[in-house]
């Protein structure tokens, strides 16, 4: 599973907040280009994001679940975008004096990117992994909303 980690300067509770609002994926996740629906149960443990990713017109439909969540402090999704496959994706939250810690942990689960040995996979996911975490850092930095 690649890990990419980064402080993000805002608490834990403002970094969950942006994670628990399904519909905010699209600006964060880097590939997926539109949500679809959330339902009202997100984050909970079973709670579906139906999204859409890559451009058009070769956009894909599907949908990601979360199979485990600890508010404040983690949220795994099982993510499908089939036929590209299904990825597991982490992200842990460990409070720092005025920040937060994140790890963002991903690997491909099925579909044909089980193919490609793990280490070249890993270090072809870091870097959308990182961007993902910087996107998720502006926002939890600059959101109006409170946590």
């Amino acid at each position: 599973m690649a890990a990419t980690s980064m402080a993000i300067d805002a608490s834990p509770e403002r970094v969950f907040a942006v994670l628990a609002d399904g519909w905010s994926y699209a600006s964060w996740v880097v590939g997926a280009s539109h949500i679809r629906a959330v339902t009202p149960e997100w984050p909970a443990v079973g709670a579906t994001l139906h999204h859409q990713i890559g451009p058009w017109p070769l956009h894909v439909k599907d949908e990601s679940v979360v199979s485990e969540v600890v508010p404040d402090r983690l949220l795994e999704l099982h993510a499908r975008a089939w036929p590209l496959g299904e990825a597991t994706i982490r992200l842990d939250l460990e409070p720092l004096d005025k920040a937060t810690w994140v790890t963002l942990s991903y690997d491909l689960i099925a579909g044909p990117g089980r193919l490609v040995p793990s280490q070249l996979r890993s270090a072809l996911l870091r870097p959308r992994s990182a961007e993902m975490l910087s996107r998720l850092s502006d926002i939890a930095q600059r959101r109006t909303t409170p946590a």
